[in-house]
């Protein structure tokens, strides 16, 4: 796992501290994403939901290209991806009456509830 003096050395932060390109806030996201909308209702749903697992599905096979097969795979092309999971993601939040920032202080209050208790492994929605 890359850890925080990781992301230093690389130069993480000073990439998004006063750097316009990254000003944006969770909330500003959301709403740039909800402008990107081109269905709406149970039409959305769908078109969201299939969108996040077809995202998610082109990570996994650049992913399993890379380990397979050995092909050249660069960060930039797996970020590209990512920010489409991302994309997918945030508009099922709002579809939820929810935005990105919501989604990831439950996940980290989860999480950090998990470890607390020991259970980070396992499997099962409430363990």
């Amino acid at each position: 796992m890359i850890s925080e003096k990781d992301l230093e050395g690389m130069g993480y932060f000073e990439m998004f501290s006063g750097s316009p390109q990254y000003s944006k806030t969770l909330t500003d996201y959301s709403k740039w994403v909800e402008k990107k909308m081109l269905t709406h209702g149970h039409d959305r749903l769908v078109e969201n939901t299939l969108g996040l697992v077809g995202e998610a599905g082109e990570v996994a096979e650049k992913i399993k290209k890379k380990i397979r097969d050995g092909e050249k795979v660069t960060s930039d092309e797996i970020i590209k991806e990512l920010g489409d999971v991302l994309f997918y993601t945030t508009a099922l939040a709002n579809y939820f009456l929810s935005d990105i920032g919501v989604v990831m202080e439950m996940n980290i209050t989860k999480l950090d509830d998990r470890e607390k208790r020991g259970t980070l492994k396992g499997s099962g929605d409430n363990r």
